[in-house]
């Protein structure tokens, strides 16, 4: 799966180009994501703004990589589209991941944690 990535003040921008991570994409999408992590990035914003759909297939991934980060990582996510936000209520998994309407407030918010080590709401 092709993940399209950007630092910007020291906090990684993610964003899968795929438009479904379902059981077809979701070990890729694990695969490279964990890549991201093993190179160093441990506050990561994902940006959802290509994928239209996610399974449950692709909810389990994302707990994963969250898992993968350990105490000292942070996840972020943002921009996702009104189905995959309407999943992320219906499974409560907004309690587990912050999410956030634009980039910007993601950046922000990513960068106040990488500063001061601020783990926000999980």
């Amino acid at each position: 799966m092709e993940i399209n990535t950007a630092k910007q003040d020291g906090v990684l921008v993610a964003r899968p180009m795929a438009k479904r991570i379902d059981s077809a994409t979701a070990a890729a999408f694990k695969g490279a994501m964990v890549d991201l992590i093993n190179a160093g990035n441990l506050v990561i914003v994902l940006d959802l703004a290509e994928v239209d759909f996610i399974d449950s297939t692709g909810l389990g991934m994302l707990v994963s990589i969250l898992k993968s980060l350990g105490r000292e990582g942070r996840l972020l996510v943002c921009r996702p589209s009104p189905n995959v936000d309407s999943l992320f209520g219906i499974t409560r998994m907004h309690k587990l991941f912050d999410i956030f309407p634009s980039l910007e407030e993601a950046l922000h918010r990513a960068r106040g944690a990488s500063v001061n080590g601020d783990s926000g709401a999980r």
